[in-house]
């Protein structure tokens, strides 16, 4: 397990926080918080947007004047075995009485018959990034002192499942950092896809999809994780090859720091085939550079599009697991030069509007002051 982490930055600051729908400002009181990890957090082999998020709100913590202590905790999560449930028990067991506690979803939610003997003894913070949908998890968020989710997709969605105090579930939507706007290839034939390749991801259906304009210019980068489900990546391997789009479609593995920039500024369109999503961090990662995104209408993904200010919106969304309607929308962005000037021109104004991550820690920072009110 990793050694707790700490620095301490000195004076209260103020922060926006979205509570039940509500713009209000809190004062925060910064002290001491516990944040409970995934063992994985920092692996390279292994990038997620969750993991991103949780290092981005501990740093953004610490320079509000929290003092973060950090806990990586072992485990296949959030599938934990015996061993992993024990390491949590362990972690939590071990902070004083009245600690405040922001624990990763991925470890909380499967675990409430950890979480629940803890719950009068700890100011119990539970960040939700994918909701399980199953009785653990409402045990677990029944339990907790708050709420912390990463879109109002996800937080309706918790409050309409479960019988939970809407005043105690906030919102922290991913921030985003600046970058320079993309230049693309030749404006219009270089798709990337940004997403560990597993089902939930839907690069199955964008491969069926590009079969079918195989007779079209283009060429198609998959960044992302492709051990998570390596039957599936052998599948998807041999689709592609026998639809003889292997030397047109790059599955390119994991990139982070200035590789994944690469990607993003050789991009002329993101796609984003996904079953589901809580958000979408690539969606506003492209934005910021400018580029435009063809998605699918599934989860808190619109939320993540959202509209340029004149209303217009920054990319196209299709039905989720339907191939036929993603090669549709793929035709109409590679053979109209309008439509592609038009998305671009929606994209670069909606870049002017993306927050922060700055803006995302002050409102978990506003969660936690309110759990320990």
């Amino acid at each position: 397990m990793r050694a707790p982490q700490s620095r301490t930055k000195d004076g209260p600051v103020r922060a926006r926080s979205e509570l039940a729908g509500l713009a209000v400002t809190v004062g925060e009181r910064a002290g001491d918080v516990h944040v409970v990890l995934p063992n994985d957090i920092d692996d390279p082999g292994t990038p997620s947007g969750g993991n991103q998020y949780d290092r981005r709100v501990c740093h953004g913590l610490r320079e509000r004047g929290w003092r973060v202590h950090e806990h990586a905790v072992p485990g296949d999560w959030p599938r934990p075995d015996a061993t992993a449930l024990a390491a949590l028990a362990d972690v939590l067991g071990a902070l004083p009485d009245g600690a405040v506690v922001l624990l990763d979803g991925l470890l909380a939610s499967p675990a409430p018959e950890v979480l629940e003997p803890q719950a009068d003894r700890l100011r119990l913070v539970v960040l939700v990034h994918l909701p399980l949908a199953d009785p653990a998890e409402a045990r677990t968020l029944a339990a907790a002192s708050a709420v912390v989710t990463t879109s109002g997709w996800t937080r309706r969605r918790l409050l309409d499942r479960y019988p939970l105090d809407a005043g105690r579930v906030h919102v922290a939507a991913p921030g985003v950092d600046p970058a320079p706007l993309a230049a693309g290839v030749d404006g219009g034939t270089s798709l990337l896809c940004v997403a560990a390749v597993t089902p939930a991801k839907g690069h199955d259906v964008l491969a069926e999809a590009l079969a079918g304009i195989a007779g079209l210019s283009w060429t198609c980068v998959c960044v992302g994780a492709l051990t998570r489900d390596p039957g599936f990546v052998a599948d998807l391997r041999a689709a592609l090859s026998g639809s003889g789009l292997s030397d047109r479609v790059r599955l390119a593995g994991p990139l982070t720091g200035a590789p994944l920039d690469a990607a993003y500024a050789a991009a002329d369109l993101l796609v984003l085939p996904s079953r589901g999503e809580t958000y979408g961090m690539v969606v506003t990662e492209a934005l910021a550079r400018g580029v435009p995104v063809l998605g699918t209408a599934a989860g808190g993904l619109p939320e993540a599009l959202g509209r340029a200010p004149d209303g217009s919106l920054p990319g196209l969304l299709v039905p989720p697991e339907d191939p036929g309607a993603l090669a549709d929308a793929l035709r109409r962005w590679l053979g109209d030069a309008a439509l592609r000037e038009g998305l671009r021109r929606a994209a670069r104004a909606r870049r002017d509007t993306l927050t922060g991550w700055p803006d995302t820690a002050s409102r978990v920072a506003a969660a936690l002051s309110a759990a320990v009110a």
